[in-house]
């Protein structure tokens, strides 16, 4: 079930990414396509046999799972650029783009590779699993690892949850407003990350659930939102969301 909806999730987000290639090449929407890409890179790496495979091209060392982790947070940011835009929500626009948001990602960052660094990482690992079991100290790191890498989307998810709340139940156009639910949901579902440590063992299946909700819900989100662009038109899209602010 778990490699179902990992294949399947890789698979939409690839032909979503396909599919914005034309626009991209004309200059048009381009932010959407580098999010879809790097969606798709993100889930091929969060994929046993790509990752390992990749892993092992680059030494066996898990740099696979350090370039995921900065594929996250640059796809992530690039989401908070295209909703708040999107949607004219101005404050949590400054919240991604301005002081506050520019110095969380670069600290998460750099907390993210200095942890990594502090690790022996040896043998490829999807998840790090094999990284975490040769010892305790690598254990514990790998645990502080994950929280950092969970901290900056969770940051970015939680400044996008109040304008999308909004624009659920507003009066946007129903496409629109389906899209902002999915972004809701997508954003919830990130947010609930950051408790992945406090989960026991046995609910190993829900952080896969989660994770792959929350990729969905925003590939969706933002393919809805393309599509309304379509239907009413840049300006009058962006004139219509300008009550989520």
């Amino acid at each position: 079930m778990i490699e179902i909806l990992q294949w399947s999730t890789l698979a939409v987000c690839g032909l979503v990414a396909i599919a914005r290639v034309p626009s991209a090449v004309r200059g048009k929407n381009r932010t959407l396509f580098y999010i879809f890409a790097l969606m798709t890179l993100a889930i091929l790496l969060s994929i046993e046999a790509p990752y390992v495979a990749i892993d092992q091209a680059l030494g066996g060392l898990n740099v696979a799972n350090l370039i995921l982790r900065l594929v996250i947070f640059a796809a992530i940011f690039f989401v908070g650029i295209r909703i708040t835009r999107g949607f004219g929500a101005d404050t949590a626009y400054r919240l991604i783009t301005g002081r506050i948001g520019m110095a969380a990602v670069a600290l998460t960052s750099l907390i993210v590779v200095a942890v990594f660094l502090m690790m022996d990482t040896a043998g490829s690992s999807v998840g790090l699993a094999g990284v975490s079991a040769q010892n305790g100290r690598n254990g514990l790191l790998v645990e502080y690892y994950g929280a950092a890498g969970r901290a900056y989307p969770a940051y970015v998810s939680l400044a996008l949850l109040p304008a999308m709340t909004r624009a659920v139940g507003s009066r946007l156009p129903a496409l629109v407003r389906v899209a902002a639910l999915l972004l809701a949901v997508g954003s919830v579902a990130v947010a609930l990350t950051l408790f992945f440590p406090f989960y026991p063992p046995s609910w190993a299946g829900a952080t896969f659930l989660v994770n792959y909700t929350a990729v969905l819900c925003f590939v969706l989100g933002l393919a809805l939102i393309g599509v309304a662009s379509l239907i009413y038109g840049r300006s009058g899209t962006r004139q219509k969301t300008s009550t989520a602010k």
